[in-house]
């Protein structure tokens, strides 16, 4: 906010004093309460416990649609409709209009009674469950995946268990996978230390706390997030388009969500701290994950200035797979914001639409 210098006329204070006033109120709006967002207009075609699959219903004639449709996989300590923001500033909005059948897993909000359920589950019941939904509304015997950050996780596990199931085009967003560099930052540098147990937090909490996600992710960069991001809304409060988009974001980053149990003692033990997945010995349910076994059309997308998943824990799978046909995409802009940013309608979004599009059908 500014004030006018002095002197000022009558005319001009009560102008400036309603200027602060209206800021004021927008300012408390935007804190205070929810935005409306996930709007793009979807139906809930299977559940599965806490999970539901959301189909969005389809705006391009049937004839011009690609016929493989795209399952959307996020990560399990976040609410989903990042993908679904609002309008005009929507991925799933996006890839509607240019004619995709687009399916959303939601994985819902775990209870204490959900303490045990880990990636086994997540990958085997779950997983194959939805795809098949998604195969029987769709009619066809193929799929591609999207995962995004844990989604990624999910998704490239299932991709190596399961490679002969109708897997396409396997599509990776910021995925944490390679934590062969313990020093690179991000929450390996801290999970990797002697005193950090996580079988203690969950012996304390029964599922990992998603304020202590949400804290820890934070504090990976404290100035930007506790005070920078606020800092742009007060500098901002007269542009409706930067507080709409700040509104909408703030209601996703402070809806949280916990982790099970058993799945935040898996992550920490087996990917951060043992790193299996990228060495080959990582065992779901008794059955080794060859990364080997990913035919699947690969699509690996990094942020540059991701400081939750840095670049080389996603760049090595591309040496892993045996997928003839992939591209590795380095974009611009952080974990959430190369998706969400200001700069995904111009630059990410479409070159995933274009490499999605050219095999889809």
């Amino acid at each position: 906010m500014t004030f006018s210098s002095i002197p000022i006329t009558p005319t001009e204070l009560q102008n400036e004093l309603q200027r602060i006033e209206q800021e004021t109120c927008t300012l408390l709006r935007v804190s205070t309460s929810r935005a409306n967002v996930a709007q793009t207009p979807k139906e809930v075609i299977w559940t599965l416990n806490k999970a539901r699959l959301y189909h969005y219903i389809p705006v391009v004639p049937a004839e011009q649609r690609h016929k493989v449709p795209l399952f959307l996989v996020f990560a399990l300590m976040n609410k989903p409709y990042i993908l679904d923001l609002r309008p005009g500033n929507s991925f799933i909005e996006y890839m509607v209009k240019q004619g995709f059948d687009v399916y959303l897993l939601d994985w819902g909000d775990p209870g204490p009674e959900d303490k045990d359920l880990k990636f086994d589950n997540y990958v085997l019941d779950y997983l194959p469950r939805a795809i098949r939904k998604v195969k029987a509304v769709s009619g066809s015997d193929e799929f591609s995946m999207l995962g995004w950050c844990i989604g990624a996780i999910l998704s490239t596990i299932y991709a190596a268990l399961r490679p002969d199931d109708g897997l396409k085009n396997l599509i990776l967003l910021t995925a944490p996978l390679d934590f062969t560099d313990k020093k690179v930052g991000g929450f390996v540098r801290w999970v990797n230390d002697q005193g950090f147990d996580p079988d203690k937090i969950i012996a304390s909490f029964g599922n990992m706390p998603g304020e202590l996600i949400d804290y820890g992710a934070k504090a990976l960069k404290p100035v930007e997030n506790y005070i920078g991001s606020y800092l742009t809304l007060w500098d901002n409060l007269s542009n409706p388009r930067v507080v709409e988009s700040w509104h909408a974001m703030n209601t996703w980053v402070t809806d949280l969500i916990d982790m099970t149990g058993a799945t935040y003692r898996q992550l920490i033990k087996e990917f951060y701290q043992e790193n299996r997945l990228i060495q080959g010995t990582l065992v779901i349910r008794g059955e080794r994950v060859d990364l080997s076994h990913i035919r699947a059309n690969l699509l690996n997308v990094i942020a540059l200035a991701d400081h939750i998943s840095p670049p080389c824990q996603s760049e090595s799978i591309m040496t892993k797979v045996s997928s003839e046909d992939q591209q590795l995409l380095k974009v611009k802009g952080g974990h959430i914001g190369m998706m969400a940013g200001s700069g995904a309608l111009k630059f990410t979004w479409p070159h995933i639409e274009e490499w999605l599009a050219a095999r889809s059908n």
